[in-house]
């Protein structure tokens, strides 16, 4: 390699993980409002593997997937004054067309980022920015979670639901998690008040009253969940499945119902980067892969057993 490429992982077809390889490609330069990021570590979502089979919103490859970002700034671009080479930083490139953070270097919007609290290492914060601003848009933006609501959050051991329980309760909320009975002294960990079991329990059943579901599931969880809120609650889902029938039904239901997709957000990096400093938000890292393994990091993922997040180490 030079200093004008790197190594990145790429693909040149969809498909099953095996289509995925590291490549050396051109290193990028940071545009006007834009840093350049020597990559530390770098998330793996659920995304990742969905585009990289189906394309998704991206289409065709090649591509570089990856929107999680770790790291230290390399150089920055013509305007930017919040970051200097050498800062550490931490943050969601663009969802979906910034992809591109499993590689050595990225370049994204300044804006997109914020400080690494030096509470957390680069693993720690290369788990977070993607999953944990999906779980704040949903409960903070869309939701306005306050002190004493009760929030239902499905998936509760998963990469979006173990971050989304410790917002709601560092937001004062009694929160209600999902999860197989292995993972329930896990979810309660987080500090979860109650925890279902999917598997053996009907939720609609054991749960009413609710002010908040975040559903991560769709289809027929997300149809059902509208039953247990409360008059005036909101359901708030990351899944657009049966999003055709779901307003309707709310409707009817007099509850609110809302699709959203996540988006890179300084203030809400700002808000997840607060909550880690103080120690009320820890993303739960079960593996670690290098830019070579992503092939069994992808089919880890796509086990749907994972518990937390995975994540790709760049950079010792």
């Amino acid at each position: 390699m030079t200093k004008n490429t790197m190594n990145a992982l790429t693909q040149d077809t969809l498909g099953d993980p095996g289509v995925l390889y590291e490549a050396e490609v051109a290193r990028p330069e940071p545009g006007i409002g834009q840093i350049l990021v020597a990559v530390h570590a770098a998330g793996l979502n659920p995304t990742d593997w969905k585009h990289r089979e189906s394309g998704l919103f991206l289409g065709e490859p090649p591509f570089t997937l990856g929107w999680d970002v770790s790291g230290v700034v390399e150089a920055v671009g013509l305007g930017v004054s919040l970051f200097v080479p050498g800062d550490e930083v931490f943050g969601m490139l663009p969802y979906p067309y910034g992809a591109g953070s499993h590689a050595e270097y990225v370049a994204g919007p300044a804006r997109a980022f914020v400080p690494k609290p030096a509470a957390l290492d680069h693993v720690e914060a290369g788990a977070l920015p993607l999953a944990a601003l999906t779980a704040w848009q949903a409960l903070v933006d869309n939701a306005q979670v306050a002190p004493g609501q009760r929030v239902l959050v499905h998936s509760a051991a998963g990469g979006v639901g173990h971050l989304a329980v410790q917002i709601a309760k560092a937001r004062g909320a009694y929160v209600i998690g999902t999860a197989s009975a292995a993972k329930h002294d896990f979810v309660r960990g987080l500090g979860a008040d109650e925890v279902i079991d999917y598997r053996t329990a009907d939720f609609v059943a054991e749960t009413q009253d609710i002010d908040v579901v975040l559903d991560s599931l769709g289809g027929d969880n997300c149809l059902r969940s509208l039953e247990v809120l409360k008059p005036g609650g909101i359901l708030v889902s990351i899944l657009p499945e049966k999003w055709d029938v779901v307003p309707g039904r709310a409707r009817e239901l007099g509850v609110r119902a809302r699709f959203m997709l996540v988006e890179h957000d300084q203030a809400g990096m700002a808000g997840v980067a607060a909550l880690a400093a103080s120690g009320q938000l820890r993303a739960h890292v079960s593996g670690t892969y290098s830019l070579a393994e992503a092939a069994k990091a992808h089919a880890e993922g796509e086990t749907g057993r994972v518990t937390g997040k995975l994540v790709f180490t760049v950079r010792p």
